[in-house]
């Protein structure tokens, strides 16, 4: 009854928002050509909840040398966020996300480039340069693009090779010691066969964190990357093409995340006067050094037959040199193996808590771990697309997925002078599976759309321990299949406008650990399924482009993971359901025609329903949930761990010509979000309030001589916003990056 109250609700907003709405005239708003369902599409007729990313968008976004965090609420419904910095990005689509840290952890928002599914987490965060565009999917994509998308998909493409020779140089310097340059070059290599593309990046910015405990300054917090990507596109003939890439990334000189001991009062969650952005206290970790070495290739072959497009897709990714160290505790100091409290001039762990806690917990308080980390990874697609005149299209095809992963687990415990391995972990992943989608224009104004995927997933897994009392593991074999399927329609009001609705389901693969435990049952999860509901209205006006989409879905069997509390334990577990339900709108505005507003919205209402799960609090957080006998939290009825309540985001995208035929331009662009909690338990100083970021860049554009220069600014207004925590030792959290600003230049040609 509730999801039938909910879901009349939407459909009476939605019918009311798209009759009280003329549709009509000629708009002046550019065409957005989407690939949302493996075809080229324009967005305002695909049955499904996108936002694209292009052109300023995304140069803005980047300008002062950030990762894929920096897309974190700047569309509706969409967060990322990552306690491992840049080397492990995680993703929350309409609330669902996976907050796993550890290697092979799965996660319901899929990334694909290039048309390749990069599974695990390190595979995410290859830097972003010479994109074409991004395209945020919403809702289960499982028919497509396979299990783990219950959530939804990030579609990252590069830009082509072109028959024509164009490129680009672009630079930029600011504060912090921040450099950027990016570049390519493409164009015909051999005449009407062969044309090829090269782009590059390169990225610095200097050490900018003191540690106050080693009196050492600039000690870390920099940046050192570069990234190049080549392409070659053979055209033989004009019925076949085959496109060859290769890319390579080496993140030499990266930090992890900065913990900070802590910064939160008890009953706070606002920054005390322990924050200071540009100093912490360690006594461990090394200053968190990180960094990541990979290269991937991948060959696309498109054979075109009379009304048919045969696709084969064959990828290779590998990262073979992955390492990444931290001080976990944030501070320095410990109160049981070390024989009591270490001096210092902030206490026992300095900064201290407020108000100091003996930490009833078996765990020291200095944590410093870390490890090696390989990834490979080996996917085959092939598929049949139709291409034909009549009602009706379809696709289909099969998919191969293969990976193996080892994961090296090091730690400097408490009285211990090397840094050394604990165990090792080897994780190895099979997926096949056959999926087909057709659609059919059962009038000039309405069209089915229906697909469905089998798919069959084993994971093996062998653990070897080398601690002192190493614990006799057996190897551990999951291995699950499932039926996934989705059906749409879309009503054409005029040539302008449509209504749709979407059924769909989804899956998620049961899941490992790389942790070694004795009772494997806490490194393991079982598979969840999902049925999602949703109905939408996309239009185009004179000069307004509108899309609202409403959704509900039902997670069943939902895989969490409990991170930290007082036993500092990271378990996997299955939630008997998970509910989610709300409402998200793009909308871009022609206020001119050199003026483009554009903007959204997402609300999304998330819950937890499991009257038997509780979880450990950590010893100096206050719970907002009631305990059981045991001390432990009632969290049935929470929101999901890092679901905003909310997320908006605001660009204004203005271009004034000049006399001279040359351009001033301005873009600014914010984004908000509201409250998220950042445990599965809510707490007072681990649940945050509503925060903001905004972006600014303007310069002067040369249209004759194909050059520009500007100035930028991410974070402009400086916020601090903790964007997560610890809570096994003390209150503890890390922050968003600074305010960086500066200058660029582009020339193209």
């Amino acid at each position: 009854m509730i999801k039938i109250k909910i879901l009349s609700g939407l459909s009476l907003f939605t019918v009311l928002f798209v009759f009280g709405i003329p549709s009509h005239a000629q708009t002046v708003l550019e065409e957005i050509v989407v690939t949302a369902q493996k075809r080229a599409q324009n967005i305002q007729d695909v049955p499904i909840s996108i936002t694209r990313m292009s052109g300023q968008w995304l140069e803005s976004k980047f300008a002062g040398g950030g990762d894929v965090l920096e897309l974190a609420s700047t569309v509706p419904g969409l967060h990322v966020e990552s306690s491992n910095g840049r080397l492990s990005p995680r993703f929350y689509m309409r609330g669902l996300g996976n907050a796993d840290f550890t290697a092979a952890a799965s996660q319901p928002v899929s990334i694909v480039f290039d048309e390749v599914p990069m599974e695990k987490a390190s595979l995410k965060s290859f830097p972003i340069f010479d994109l074409d565009d991004i395209e945020v999917i919403r809702g289960p994509q499982g028919t497509l693009f396979g299990r783990n998308t219950t959530a939804g998909i990030l579609k990252f493409d590069s830009r082509r090779p072109t028959e024509e020779t164009e490129g680009y140089i672009k630079a930029s310097g600011g504060n912090k010691g921040t450099i950027n340059v990016e570049g390519a070059v493409g164009g015909t290599l051999v005449e009407n066969t062969l044309m090829g593309r090269v782009s590059f990046i390169t990225q610095h910015r200097s050490d900018w964190i003191n540690n106050a405990y080693t009196g050492e300054d600039d000690a870390f917090g920099g940046v050192d990357i570069f990234a190049g990507r080549v392409q070659l596109l053979w055209t033989p003939r004009d019925d076949f093409s085959a496109l060859l890439l290769y890319q390579h990334q080496d993140q030499g000189g990266n930090s992890a995340s900065a913990f900070r001991a802590n910064i939160f009062d008890k009953g706070s969650n606002k920054l005390n006067d322990n924050y200071k952005r540009d100093t912490v206290w360690f006594d461990g970790g090394n200053n968190n050094p990180a960094k990541i070495k990979s290269f991937g290739v991948t060959l696309k072959l498109d054979y075109e037959l009379t009304n048919h497009t045969i696709t084969t897709i064959t990828s290779y990714q590998d990262i073979y040199d992955r390492f990444a160290r931290g001080d976990i505790d944030g501070g320095y100091g410990c109160l049981f193996t070390c024989g009591g409290l270490a001096p210092g001039p902030h206490g026992a762990f300095g900064p201290p808590s407020n108000p100091f806690s003996p930490f009833n917990s078996p765990f020291v308080v200095n944590v410093d771990t870390g490890g090696d980390q390989t990834v490979e990874q080996l996917t085959q697609e092939i598929r049949l697309a139709s291409n034909l005149d009549g009602p009706l299209n379809y696709q289909f095809g099969v998919f191969y997925f293969e990976d193996e992963i080892k994961s090296v687990s090091q730690n400097q415990s408490a009285g211990l002078t090397e840094f050394i391995v604990g165990s090792i972990s080897y994780i190895e992943n099979t997926v096949w599976a056959m999926f087909g989608q057709g659609s059919y224009d059962v009038t000039d104004q309405l069209t089915l759309t229906a697909g469905v995927r089998y798919t069959d997933d084993e994971k093996d897994a062998r653990h070897e321990d080398y601690r002192p009392n190493p614990l006799n593991l057996d190897p551990i074999s999951l291995n699950d299949s499932n039926v996934s399927w989705d059906v749409s329609l879309a009503y054409a009001i005029s040539a302008d406008t449509q209504v749709y609705a979407r059924v769909a389901t989804g899956f998620r693969a049961p899941t490992i650990q790389d942790r070694l435990e004795a009772d494997e049952a806490v490194t393991t999860a079982d598979s969840e399924t999902i049925m999602s509901y949703e109905i939408g209205y996309k239009a185009l006006f004179d000069k307004v482009r509108l899309n609202v989409a409403a959704f509900y879905y039902e997670v069943d069997d939902m895989q969490l993971v409990a991170v930290g509390g007082d036993a500092n334990a990271t378990t996997l577990l299955n939630a008997d359901e998970g509910v989610g339900y709300g409402v998200e709108f793009d909308v871009d505005i022609a206020l001119t025609d050199n003026m483009i507003l554009s903007g959204g919205f997402g609300y999304n209402k998330t819950e937890l329903n499991d009257k038997e799960l509780t979880l450990p609090v950590g010893p100096l957080a206050t719970s907002r949930d009631p305990l059981d006998a045991n001390g432990r939290a009632i969290i049935d009825g929470n929101p999901f761990q890092h679901a905003p309540k909310w997320t908006a985001n605001l660009q204004l995208d203005y271009t004034q010509p000049l006399a001279n035929g040359n351009e001033l331009y301005l873009f600014t662009d914010w984004k908000l979000k509201g409250k998220t909690s950042d445990f599965l338990y809510e707490s007072v100083e681990f649940t945050f309030g509503t925060q903001f970021e905004g972006g600014l860049r303007l310069g002067y554009r040369d249209t004759v001589r194909n050059f520009e220069i500007g100035l930028f600014a991410r974070n402009i207004t400086n916020e601090h916003n903790p964007i997560g925590g610890i809570d096994f030792a003390n209150l503890l959290g890390y922050v968003n990056q600074p305010r960086i600003w500066g200058g660029e230049a582009r020339y193209s040609f």
